[in-house]
């Protein structure tokens, strides 16, 4: 409520030692004591009155309320951030012989994989013997070094 600091004290103090003396400051101080904690009770009393006065009226219980339905387990968010750590989690099944550390693969991809190989390989003959072939014709005719 106040802000007084160590400083203002001391500056209170000195001008209440000046203003009303030595003799009278313990009585002054004893009186100023007894007024400070009047008026705490006072506030006290008064805060527990309104306290009271809420909960008659049902301001605890709307307090309580409101903060059930800020509750994220109430509200479900519990479940939803467990579906998304399962997902997180989730790894895919494999067929049977396949595994995330071999290579191995099922009988039908190992067939279709043999097929693709082998046309490849028949192409790529094809074409370097078209190659060939191109280049015997456009290539020029040996000459003889003995005729001349």
């Amino acid at each position: 409520m106040f802000d007084l600091g160590w400083t203002e004290l001391l500056l209170i103090g000195i001008v209440a030692l000046i203003v009303v003396g030595p003799k009278d400051l313990p009585g002054m101080f004893r009186t100023l004591g007894r007024f400070t904690a009047k008026a705490r009770n006072m506030a006290r009393e008064f805060q527990r009155a309104m306290d009271d006065a809420a909960d008659q009226a049902g301001v605890k219980d709307m307090a309580n309320d409101l903060r059930d339905v800020a509750n994220p387990r109430k509200m479900g968010l519990d479940k939803l951030s467990e579906a998304a750590e399962k997902f997180e989690k989730w790894e895919p099944k494999l067929p049977k012989g396949a595994g995330p550390a071999t290579a191995e693969m099922t009988e039908e991809r190992a067939e279709k994989a043999a097929k693709m190989r082998a046309a490849m390989a028949e192409k790529a003959e094809a074409r370097q013997a078209a190659e060939a072939a191109a280049a015997s014709e456009t290539a020029p005719a040996p000459e003889t070094k003995g005729d001349a």
